[in-house]
């Protein structure tokens, strides 16, 4: 086992230890960026001028009014920017735009001593505009061939002989939506510049070294004149990796500008406006089989709408693609990946990256292809599972690592949640009840780890130690509620060999860490873990020469276990307090930066070929759902989980988040339904669902009845920090299961094998529409037609795909 991987004696990981903020959280007490505005004097606020306009170019821009509104300092235009008038990393998101490209696009920001100055002020801002036509729809965007950025393409084997020699080929389309991030806390942001006109900003933001380089960018310094501290967030779930930034510079640049701190909160009207969401995207594809159902070749074509402007979309379109096999295995496979443009808010990172929407692709295809197939989804399932010993690798060509993993959490999840005898007794229930009809699904997830782009896979950090004993963290990774501190504090107590009580978490600050990668991809423990035992190594073998020279022994004989230094097979032992304090005093260095990259990673982004990936999460959930036939409304009767996340640092925190992540995927497939204005009026590409009133997010009532979580035993990830696993994105991906079961229960209202398309988000109103269908397919086979007919039928293998 690597030295990396292996755990010491009696380690702090693996207990299951409460979040380190719980309690501040639940009193009250937690401060988030805005909280810090009561506690700086003179702050001044920021308001966006938006331009209630999908798309236009701005031919005047009167800013006199606003300045005649009392209590209005400054209005902000792109006559103010000293450096770069750019929010993003691409070049394509001017701060102040002179063309609107979306509904709600702020052009100008107005500073006023309150908020409500500052909203008067923006409210009085004249904006003349030239009207220019806009695409709204995904398929408005695809009718017009409005595409930005690149099109890669994925090739395995040969797809044309895969196809001929295939029994069966299918083709369909599917499109499916979008989703809000809904962070409890909107995007924030408070800049301050000190007497030598340094700026120190407060972000809510989950890459602050980025956030540090895009106001230096705007205000034409060098990032050692920028500081950005990220003391925690109220959620961020990928929404704000690259959205804060250009909110950030804004609050700094009024702050240069005025000399006095600005603090800017977006509502939650304007957030979601005007901050991007998960891509919603359109799939074309074409599959075949076998006879036995064993997958040939695919051939698809994703299209994500990427909005208005790049963000993350590449990256977003690349992780998609090589998500569209999650468990299965594809010896044939071409896949084409573009990014529409479209006026909208441009869409950006969500939990899963790209992820979910490619594995929804095939696992859509696995449950409409099924029946036509003549077999249970399940058992489709797993006769395309990878398998371990064969040879299999990805269709982007790494190999899968572990594969015998799919098998084993699948296995776990049909023993202990007893799918046999509950499928005997789903199936008496829907015999004795035609109106209502039950349905257990099992879906299964193969989750690749690291950054798509290989730079990013570092982490950073500095420990220090106090001369008392007590312990400091720095690290790069921000804490969004998701338990990454409590996930440190653990590993710097594990490998510095005291309790964790000696140990404290500083805010994460670009000036104690620099060049850090977002808090993203699932990656923040695996990075900055690596990165803190690297420099608590550092720190114990400095401490383990001077316990040596105090015990009279070679350093390689002492441990350092429950904050006693003892050497083995002796009585002679020295606490940790006094060895710390004897090591100030022989002047030993106290203070290590430590540093981690993930080795074996490589990537040719245009070949579209390589191993991105550190290794695979694996996960299985079994659901179980009971439909209305009525009204499509239904109820999410039992969960049961099995996932992998290596040996668990932290159990609880892991739990926890196989949960949330589970609930947040089954909100995206079932509920959440974004809607645009898309008709031609004065509000055409203005967002319908402005707030939680008109927007359904998951709450206690969308929980199941049952939820079983079980964390994979035995599973040590060699060459992961003490042997465990990413957990926070993959776990959304089981809600799969949640889709599938409804898809499975609607079928049950029609004849058996019948196969039926089921709209995402699968909301009670599509179910409704997906009961109607299989009840239809029932009265076409009573009259003598096909129980087959409809979506998904059996396709000529020449046949085109839809573009």
């Amino acid at each position: 086992m690597s030295q990396l991987s292996q755990r010491p004696e009696k380690p702090v990981v693996g207990l299951p230890l409460p979040h380190e903020s719980a309690g501040l959280h639940v009193t009250g007490a937690a401060l988030y960026t805005d909280d810090l505005v009561h506690r700086t004097k003179d702050v001044l606020h920021a308001y966006p001028v938006q331009v209630m306009k999908a798309h236009g170019r701005i031919t005047a821009l009167r800013t006199a009014p606003a300045l005649a509104v009392p209590g209005v300092v400054r209005v902000l235009t792109g006559a103010d920017v000293p450096g770069v008038n750019d929010a993003g990393m691409k070049h394509d998101e001017p701060l102040f735009p002179d063309e609107v490209m979306f509904h709600g696009h702020a052009v100008a920001w107005v500073l006023g001593e309150t908020l409500e100055a500052a909203r008067l002020g923006a409210a009085a801002v004249e904006v003349e505009l030239d009207e220019l036509p806009s695409l709204v729809t995904l398929q408005d965007a695809i009718a017009a061939e409005s595409f930005h950025g690149a099109r890669p393409v994925m090739v395995a084997g040969d797809v044309d002989a895969g196809f001929a020699d295939s029994a069966h080929v299918f083709t369909g389309e599917l499109q499916f939506s979008d989703q809000e991030h809904f962070y409890l806390e909107t995007h924030a942001a408070l800049a301050l510049v000190d007497e030598a006109g340094q700026v120190f900003v407060q972000s809510s933001t989950q890459h602050p070294s980025e956030t540090q380089e895009i106001v230096a960018h705007v205000l034409g310094l060098p990032s050692h004149e920028v500081t950005v501290q990220c003391l925690r967030m109220g959620g961020g779930f990928g929404g704000k990796e690259m959205q804060p930034h250009g909110f950030a510079a804004v609050a700094a640049l009024g702050a240069r500008l005025t000399g006095r701190p600005v603090r800017l909160r977006l509502n939650r009207t304007q957030d979601l406006t005007m901050s991007g969401k998960r891509h919603g995207f359109h799939a074309a594809w074409k599959i075949g089989f076998d006879a036995e159902g064993r997958i040939q070749a695919l051939d698809a074509t994703l299209t994500a709408d990427g909005g208005w402007s790049l963000d993350l979309s590449e990256p977003v379109v690349a992780r998609a693609m090589c998500h569209i096999d999650n468990t299965y295995w594809i010896p044939h496979a071409r896949v084409t990946g573009r990014i529409a443009r479209t006026n909208k808010v441009s869409n950006t990172a969500f939990r899963g990256f790209g992820g979910p929407q490619g594995m929804l692709v095939i696992e859509d295809i696995m449950g409409r292809c099924a029946p036509l197939l003549g077999l249970d989804p399940t058992e489709l399932r797993e006769r395309n599972f990878y398998r371990p010993g064969q040879g299999q690798t990805t269709p982007y060509g790494q190999p899968v690592t572990h594969a015998e993993r799919i098998s084993t959490v699948w296995g776990q999840v049909k023993e202990e949640s007893r799918i046999a005898d509950r499928r005997r007794e789903i199936a008496a229930f829907n015999a004795a009840h035609p109106d209502t009809k039950r349905a257990l699904a099992i879906t299964g997830i193969k989750f690749g780890i690291s950054f798509n782009l290989t730079a990013f896979n570092q982490g950073g950090a500095l420990v220090l130690i106090y001369k008392d004993g007590s312990v400091l963290i720095n690290h790069g990774g921000t804490e969004m509620g998701q338990g990454l501190h409590t996930k440190m504090l653990q590993v710097a107590a594990t490998t510095l060999g005291i309790p964790p009580h000696k140990v404290r978490l500083a805010p994460t600050r670009t000036d104690k860490v620099p060049n850090t990668s977002a808090t993203a991809a699932s990656s923040g423990a695996d990075l900055n873990g690596a990165a803190v035992k690297n420099a608590c190594e550092q720190l114990r073998a400095r401490l383990l020469e001077v316990a040596a020279t105090r015990l009279g022994a070679n350093a390689s004989d002492v441990r350092i276990v429950e904050g006693v230094a003892r050497v083995l097979g002796s009585d002679e032992e020295l606490g940790w307090d006094d060895l710390v304090r004897t090591a100030y005093l022989q002047r030993v260095q106290l203070s290590a930066a430590g540093f981690y990259r993930t080795e074996g990673l490589h990537w040719d982004a245009k070949a579209f070929r390589g191993s991105p990936f550190k290794y695979f999460s694996y996960g299985a959930a079994a659901t179980e759902v009971e439909v209305d036939g009525f009204t499509g409304a239904y109820r999410i009767r039992r969960v049961d989980i099995v996932h992998d996340v290596g040996d668990s640092l932290s159990p609880m925190i892991d739990i926890g988040q196989v949960e949330g992540g589970f609930v947040q995927g089954a909100g995206w497939l079932t509920l959440e339904d974004l809607r645009w204005d898309t008709g031609d009026g004065p509000d055409r590409g203005r967002l319908l669902t402005q707030a939680a009133s008109t927007y359904k997010l998951p709450s206690f009532s969308e929980m199941p009845e049952e939820f079983h979580v079980t964390l994979l035993e035995n599973a040590t990830e060699e060459g992961a920090v003490y042997g465990s696993k990413a957990v926070g994105e993959p776990p959304l991906m089981l809600a799969f299961s949640v889709r599938e079961a409804l898809r499975e229960a609607a079928a049950a209202f029609g004849p058996a094998g019948v196969s039926v398309e089921l709209a995402s988000p699968a909301t009670p109103e599509a179910v409704y529409w997906a009961v109607e269908a299989a009840r239809a397919a029932g009265a076409r086979e009573r009259a003598g037609g096909r129980a087959r007919d409809g979506i998904g039928n059996p396709a000529d293998t020449d046949a085109p795909l839809h573009a």
